[in-house]
């Protein structure tokens, strides 16, 4: 099975009060699952980890196999790509999560969206966000 994950996190302040958002379409761009969770305090690039992996785990509980994953942090993205080397050590542990889930998935492409594609995604954020 094939599908499109968009994934976002964010953060009230730097670290502040932090949410993750991920929604997942198969080919028929239907959604076919939502993640909306608070995580308590977390800086923004944490929170779009989290984002990517509880979004990957939830992909492979539905079996998909193939995945294009998008999101609006191209740092992570080009972290994942192995385009910039990971220099916080919070965040490497966060990377190796989702390069462990990875290899879980036959077929994985990650790819830089800009925020006004990523709506979705970002809404469900915020709305974890605004229930704390």
């Amino acid at each position: 099975m094939q599908a499109t994950i968009y994934s976002d996190g964010g953060a009230r302040g730097n670290p502040g009060p932090a949410g993750i958002g991920a929604v997942i379409y198969d080919n028929n761009k239907k959604e076919i699952a939502t993640i909306s969770r608070f995580l308590g305090n977390a800086t923004n690039n944490q929170a779009e980890y989290e984002a990517l992996i509880a979004a990957l785990k939830k992909a492979k509980d539905l079996n998909i196999n193939e995945l294009k994953v998008y999101l609006d942090s191209e740092l992570i993205v080009k972290q994942i790509n192995r385009e910039y080397k990971v220099k916080d050590k919070d965040l490497a542990k966060l990377f190796m999560q989702v390069h462990n889930l990875s290899i879980n998935f036959e077929n994985i492409s990650f790819f830089h969206v800009r925020r006004e594609f990523n709506k979705r995604a970002d809404q469900l954020a915020n709305q974890a966000m605004d229930k704390q």
